[in-house]
Order: C-alpha cells, then structure tokens, then sequence
C-alpha cells in the first residue's frame, strides 16, 4: 500500500464522519453552544475544514476552496476572509453560524475533493518536502498531512459528542 493510499483513507474517514455529525440536524443544535466559552458543531466543523483548506492549499501551492469556490460570500461570517478559527474567542465562536447542514457539508466535500485530488498524484517522495520552516525540525509535507489527519478527527469527534450532548438534552 502506498503511503498516499493510506491518507486518502484517512481523508474519507473523516468525510464520512462529517456527515454522520451533521446528518438531519437543523439550525438550532447545530449553532448551540453547551456553555459560552464552548464551541458549536457548526463551529467545529467549519474550523476542522477551514484548517484543511487552509494547510493543504498551502502545503500544495494551491487557492483555498474557500476563496475560489464562492464558499466564503455563501457563509457571509463577520470574519476575515482567510480565517479559521485558530484562537477565536468566544464571541469569535458566535460569529459563526449556518442555516443548514447543507452549507457545512457541501463546503466540506469542496475541500475533500480538493485534497483527494493532490493525495491521488501524490509520489511518495513528496512527502519529505519541507512546507513549513518555522519549527525546528522543519515541517514535512507528511507531517502536514498527518497533522491536518489528526486535527480534524479531534474536531469531528468533538462535534459527534456535542451532537449526542444535544440530542440527549432534546430527548
């Protein structure tokens, strides 16, 4: 198996869990936030895929979905436009808000098939590139890709407890 292989399973892992933490949910428990520091499930979502945009665009030389692809105009947040959420604060957390599911998901699968695309010709070689120098040891693209991997099945696990904490609450 190649290593890219083994990402894009990780990928679509996370895509399926998307959906599952977003399936049927209306406006209200999706935006509900359990306390006023916590985060939402639209919050968490919007956040996990935003960092994905953001670090595989980066890592790829590439525009993030979020940009090209109208999904910022289509969320209309009071935030800057190239945001994600790394160290919001709470009334930050506030800003963000959807109507739908729709517009989580269909913003997530943009970005999924954005990363699907560069993963699918991915030589494995690439994978020791340097993307980052600010660290010591520089960044890897490999490290990148497990790290986005990493964080986004934290958020997306945050936001499957937060949707059963919700549905609980409504029960």
């Amino acid at each position: 198996m190649h290593a890219r292989d083994i990402l894009i399973d990780g990928f679509g892992r996370i895509q399926e869990e998307v959906h599952a933490a977003l399936d049927g949910l209306d406006p209200d428990p999706l935006n509900r936030r359990p306390a006023p520091d916590a985060n939402s499930i639209t919050w968490l979502v919007w956040h996990l895929t935003r960092i994905q945009d953001d670090h595989v665009a980066d890592a790829f030389d590439l525009d993030q979905v979020w940009l090209t692809q109208g999904w910022e105009k289509r969320f209309g947040l009071d935030l800057p436009p190239r945001d994600h959420g790394y160290g919001h604060t709470p009334a930050d957390v506030a800003k963000v808000t959807v109507d739908s599911a729709g517009l989580l998901t269909g913003y997530y699968d943009a970005v999924h098939e954005q990363t699907l695309g560069v993963l699918r010709e991915l030589p494995a070689k690439d994978l020791e590139r340097i993307v980052d120098t600010r660290f010591d040891p520089p960044v890897t693209l490999g490290v990148r890709l497990v790290s986005v991997l990493s964080d986004d099945l934290q958020h997306v696990g945050q936001a499957a407890y937060l949707r059963g904490l919700v549905q609980s609450a409504e029960a």
